[in-house]
């Protein structure tokens, strides 16, 4: 759909350093199904928001389709980080995560349209690839999960499922809806992991997980292009809040040392986060709950667009092991990519 525009994209600045990470990253996949343990990376929401956000999305399913989701509830809940590890080793998976719509003067439906074509028409498909593009990607894995439960074919059902899931959840994500991604224009370097990945790990013990049931979703584009929307709505309390704070306590009130993995690294203050946080008033939880919820419906209604096929019969139809070989052929298929990128540039 865009991949013609995307190397123009792969040599800007922002993204350059991340792609030359891609060897680096793929040695850090191969061991993941000899350790179960997930491997850190640069997260996007952080791996265990990721993992939780699909695990709990297939509780808001109804019973027909419990069958498959609930029995395969692992593998959606490992597998929703693979875009993640994708973004260093496939060229064009890395603006299918966010959208910077603060580089667009007006994102009314007339300036910024919500159809790929329309949009690229407009602005052409290296602006939208430079700017992120993951609302019109929901759409096209939408479609494709929907194709997957036509066909019955469970495997590909299984990996947009996971898929979709991660999209969903960058999308609703504020700091994934904007050029300053990171605080790096404002001075706030390195809230993007604190938001995202510190506060979740640090607080979602007490987040109620419970969201409601799945339901059908009669307009799924402008559902992706409202999440997109709330979230940037939420970006000013993201940073205000955090340079408020950062002038009440200091620098030295700011930062702290961990251990981990043999390393020492330098982290936001236990004390920081602690307030940081109840200044957001539940935004972190929100947004995953507003996920959770999301991702269900868009399994949900890919589901019934396809005709609610029978999900306990796909169930029989694939085993762990299938699952097992079909990630192991999918990773060294990102490797052989991003070789071929690097052999064409």
């Amino acid at each position: 759909m865009y991949r013609n525009s995307i190397w123009r994209y792969i040599f800007h600045e922002k993204y350059f350093l991340r792609a030359c990470l891609a060897l680096v990253c793929l040695f850090a996949i191969a061991p993941l199904r000899a350790n179960p343990k997930p491997i850190r990376m640069a997260p996007q929401w952080g791996f265990f928001a990721h993992q939780q956000i699909n695990r709990m999305a297939v509780f808001t399913l109804p019973p027909e389709m419990m069958p498959l989701y609930k029995s395969r509830i692992q593998f959606l809940t490992d597998n929703a980080i693979n875009p993640d590890k994708r973004r260093y080793a496939v060229v064009d998976e890395a603006p299918r995560h966010f959208i910077d719509l603060d580089i667009y003067a007006d994102t009314t439906r007339e300036t910024l349209p919500r159809s790929w074509s329309a949009a690229a028409a407009k602005f052409g498909a290296d602006t939208l690839a430079m700017h992120g593009i993951v609302p019109w990607h929901i759409q096209l894995v939408k479609y494709q999960l929907t194709e997957a439960f036509k066909e019955g074919n469970v495997r590909k059902i299984l990996r947009l499922s996971a898929d979709i899931g991660h999209y969903i959840a960058d999308a609703n994500v504020p700091l994934h809806t904007t050029r300053n991604y990171n605080g790096q224009l404002t001075n706030q370097t390195g809230i993007h992991g604190f938001w995202e990945s510190r506060l979740p790990e640090l607080f979602s013990a007490d987040y109620d997980w419970v969201v409601g049931p799945a339901d059908y979703l009669e307009k799924p584009q402008q559902r992706a292009w409202r999440a997109v929307f709330d979230a940037h709505a939420a970006l000013d309390s993201v940073l205000l809040m955090e340079r408020n704070l950062t002038t009440e306590l200091g620098e030295a009130g700011k930062w702290n040392f961990e251990d981990r993995n043999g390393q020492t690294i330098k982290v936001y203050s236990a004390a920081f986060s602690a307030r940081y946080h109840e200044r957001l008033r539940g935004q972190v939880e929100r947004q995953m709950r507003a996920s959770i919820k999301m991702v269900g419906d868009f399994w949900y209604t890919c589901w019934v667009d396809a005709g609610q096929p029978d999900l306990k019969k796909l169930a029989r139809q694939v085993g762990d092991e299938d699952e097992e070989q079909a990630d192991i052929v999918e990773k060294k298929s990102w490797l052989k990519r991003l070789f071929q990128a690097r052999e064409e540039n």
